[in-house]
């Protein structure tokens, strides 16, 4: 529904571009964002249903687990979100397919918060 793997590097690219000069939140994001751009990419490209490169990898996702030594808050999650829904309206889907894609972003976003 939406062009397979060259869609999420699409996606993930202009997402990270946004993040690297948002003081929001480039504070919780490694020096060099290569390896995160890399891993969010093949999870998403996993996660919407194509191969397992992600487990085959990195093992089970377990998001929680992995963002939780970061402090992630109402402005945090928003910030994230925010460059998340621009990235996924800056390349046309099919509307059912954008529909999905923000509902799983905004859910996964707010259950990562983990400070008040």
């Amino acid at each position: 529904m939406v062009g397979g793997h060259d869609y999420f590097v699409r996606l993930v690219d202009r997402f990270y571009d946004a993040v690297e000069s948002d003081q929001r939140i480039r504070p919780l994001y490694p020096d060099d964002l290569t390896e995160a751009r890399h891993h969010t990419a093949l999870f998403l490209v996993q996660y919407w249903g194509g191969p397992r490169t992600y487990d085959e990898q990195r093992g089970h996702p377990r998001l929680r687990m992995r963002h939780a030594p970061f402090p992630i808050g109402q402005v945090e999650r928003d910030a994230w979100l925010e460059h998340m829904l621009d990235a996924v309206r800056a390349f046309p889907v099919h509307p059912e397919a954008e529909r999905m894609l923000v509902d799983y972003f905004e859910h996964a976003s707010t259950a990562m918060m983990n400070v008040l």
